[in-house]
């Protein structure tokens, strides 16, 4: 991979996660800017390591270091989830970070229609759906 495909690619990913980081710091939630596009920045260049490690070579496979990413994420989710008494907080934010290591991963393959396609239907899951949440909230305690 040549030198400027690998940077439009690392900024592909940090303008994808910064998108959604945005989103949730308007919301004022715990992982905001700074934490998605580093996530998602981070997939990037390590699935780009693993193509540029493959190219020419017949044996590899990088949906291996995918898998990786998606459980590494999985950890870093959990940190932000919290259990108070009954209710739980921090799934969206948790699924956030992990669509955002997705997003990365999307861009260091280069698949920049599928990135916008992406982070454009995140961030209308994260901003419409909300008011169905309040929505919902507000007919379950009428009950």
């Amino acid at each position: 991979m040549i030198p400027f495909e690998f940077i439009i690619r690392l900024f592909a990913a940090s303008i994808a996660g910064g998108a959604l980081g945005i989103e949730r710091e308007s919301s004022n939630k715990s992982a905001g800017l700074r934490t998605n596009m580093i996530v998602s920045v981070g997939a990037s260049i390590y699935v780009m390591i693993s193509a540029s490690l493959l190219e020419g070579s017949s044996t590899g496979d990088p949906s291996r270091v995918m898998g990786q990413i998606v459980t590494g994420i999985g950890f870093l989710g959990a940190g932000v989830i919290l259990h108070q008494g009954s209710s739980v907080k921090g799934l969206t934010t948790a699924a956030t970070i992990w669509c955002s290591a997705a997003l990365g991963c999307l861009a260091g393959f280069g698949m920049y229609w599928e990135l916008v396609a992406s982070t454009l239907l995140i961030i209308i899951i994260n901003t419409v759906l909300r008011k169905a949440d309040f929505w919902f909230v507000k007919k379950n305690t009428k009950k």
